[in-house]
């Protein structure tokens, strides 16, 4: 399987964040894997696979994610999508911080070659305790895409709005779910996913999602909502 290339205009972001963190930054991170091979009647093969690092240096805290899917069967390819994505934020309050957020998605079987988009933002946490966490964020941003079908380019000016919670069910299970909007005069995208996590031990877990992607303006002969349900084996790399 060929791995895809991120965008050239995210790298250096990507690569500068991390260059400027320290050793006295606090660092977590996960890897996530799942493989289905099926032979027979149907010859089907799925990877599904993602990375997230995070860093935490007094006020600001850094989190990046980079996830790929991929389907085959019998020989065609059925699914083929990358998204990469960072977010920056620094906090104001107990409550509150200020947040910036770039995101790079390209799915070879939506209307989009790929979108990116550039936004920044207000955040609010609603709740904060250890059994369960709510924040929301809003603000303004840029979004640029290719459309597939035709080559042309779009540019929008987008309100992007996100929500993260959590909860925790039991000392080893934890269902959170992640929501996504960003608005434009050409397209709005939405993406919610939920998941539910269950500790094997202290670094393995087992994570089953369920992924909802929607478009609302599309080219003739392509769904606008994609759905994806998925189970993952997660494991979490120590705290330095």
């Amino acid at each position: 399987m060929n791995f895809p290339r991120c965008s050239g205009a995210m790298l250096p972001i990507f690569l500068c964040l991390f260059a400027a963190a320290d050793a006295s930054a606090e660092w977590t991170g996960s890897g996530e894997l799942g493989l289905v091979f099926a032979r027979g009647n149907t010859d089907t093969e799925t990877l599904n696979t993602e990375l997230k690092l995070k860093y935490t240096r007094e006020r600001w805290t850094n989190a990046s994610r980079l996830s790929y899917l991929r389907s085959e069967s019998d020989g065609d390819l059925e699914a083929d999508r990358f998204v990469f994505d960072n977010k920056t934020d620094y906090t104001l309050s107990d409550v509150s911080y200020v947040t910036g957020v770039g995101r790079f998605d390209r799915d070879k079987f939506s209307s989009f070659e790929f979108q990116t988009s550039l936004a920044i933002g207000y955040g609010r946490r609603l709740i904060d305790t250890e059994r369960q966490a709510l924040s929301v964020e809003i603000g303004p941003g840029v979004r640029y895409s290719e459309i597939r079908d035709t080559g042309e380019t779009e540019t929008d000016l987008i309100a992007r709005g996100g929500a993260d919670y959590r909860l925790q069910i039991s000392e080893t299970a934890e269902l959170t779910n992640r929501s996504l909007i960003e608005s434009g005069s050409s397209n709005t995208f939405l993406e919610n996913e939920t998941a539910l996590t269950v500790a094997i031990n202290d670094a393995l877990a087992l994570k089953t999602g369920f992924l909802v992607r929607h478009n609302t303006e599309v080219e003739p002969g392509r769904e606008k909502t994609d759905y994806l349900s998925t189970i993952n084996l997660v494991y979490s790399f120590p705290k330095d």
